[in-house]
């Protein structure tokens, strides 16, 4: 019974860790970060699947962890999905490495390694390994030549670029 708790232990503090090869930015202002992102574009996963017009929206919650409200239109079902979460710090805050749950007590990596730190426009962000990828935005379009930075840093830091899904923002 001890080594099936530690395993799961285990198990659970890796789902917060940082992938291999990639650094969260450091400098990071949670203040700044506040608000509404628009979902740019994404590797496919199961809870995001079939929705588009996603958003994000970061709010401060009384005991000091942050808010997440993920909010999505789905095509097939013609109507919006949301989901709430919660997220705080794996380390310090002014890392931009947090821990997310929609889940009850289960966390994942929340990972922003690119930042536009002078204006906080877009963002870049995976989980503790490469299957999650996002692309976010305070607007809802983006012009090309920050999608090509993008696919472009994505790629040289092994994500699956074929598989990136362009949310449509309407």
């Amino acid at each position: 019974m001890r080594l099936i708790t530690i395993a799961c232990l285990l198990f659970l503090s890796a789902c917060t860790s940082l992938p291999s090869g990639i650094e969260p930015v450091k400098g990071f202002e949670l203040p700044r970060y506040l608000g509404t992102w628009y979902e740019v574009a994404r590797l496919d996963h199961s809870f995001e699947r079939g929705l588009n017009q996603v958003t994000a929206t970061y709010s401060m919650k009384d005991d000091g962890g942050v808010k997440v409200i993920n909010r999505g239109f789905s095509t097939a079902e013609q109507n919006w999905k949301q989901a709430e979460g919660k997220a705080y710090f794996v380390d310090s805050p002014d890392i931009g490495h947090l821990k997310v749950s929609f889940f009850g007590p289960f966390y994942g990596a929340y990972v922003v390694y690119e930042l536009d730190t002078k204006d906080y426009q877009y963002a870049f962000i995976t989980s503790y390994n490469r299957d999650y990828l996002w692309f976010l935005s305070r607007t809802p379009t983006v012009d090309a030549a920050l999608k090509q930075q993008f696919i472009e840093q994505a790629n040289k830091l092994g994500f699956a670029t074929e598989q990136i899904i362009w949310v449509e923002q309407s």
